[in-house]
């Protein structure tokens, strides 16, 4: 095998098994998002300590109007699928743009209290170097700037 068949053979490898397999605990179970794990590729907005703690997105319509503008934002951001949406619940996969590795990022609106909880965490590694951080803050900049924020 010549050496370029190799190296293109290693990245085909590498981009496979980057997206690793899909959690089975993701969904709201009593009230809540999956907790994340001690790594600090997670954020949620139901985690209390420093690391991993990401305010809710809080907004002031229906829950209807609040989805709808939820899922316009994010069918906007690039490698991005919705796997599932529901009444109260979101669920997408986000793929990095070299590597695709996967990241899981969900949304929950907690009616009863107008916020929209949410949860982005890696698949694969250790750190994510702030991405599901900067990936939830962006989408709550983008649900704010529409006025329909609480």
């Amino acid at each position: 095998m010549e050496a370029w068949s190799k190296v293109l053979w290693l990245v085909v490898v590498l981009m496979v098994g980057c997206s690793g397999t899909r959690p089975s605990n993701l969904g709201v179970q009593e009230g809540r998002l999956a907790p994340c794990p001690s790594s600090p590729n997670c954020v949620s907005s139901q985690s209390t300590d420093e690391k991993h703690g990401i305010d809710p997105i809080a907004y002031d319509t229906s829950l209807e109007e609040a989805r709808d503008l939820l899922e316009k934002i994010v069918r906007d951001m690039p490698r991005t699928k919705v796997v599932r949406l529901e009444k109260e619940y979101m669920h997408l996969e986000c793929s990095s743009r070299l590597f695709r590795f996967v990241d899981d990022v969900e949304f929950w609106f907690d009616e009863a209290n107008k916020v929209i909880h949410c949860r982005s965490a890696s698949r694969k590694g250790y750190s994510d170097l702030g991405v599901n951080r900067k990936r939830l803050e962006a989408v709550r900049e983008q649900f704010n700037e529409t006025g329909q924020g609480g």
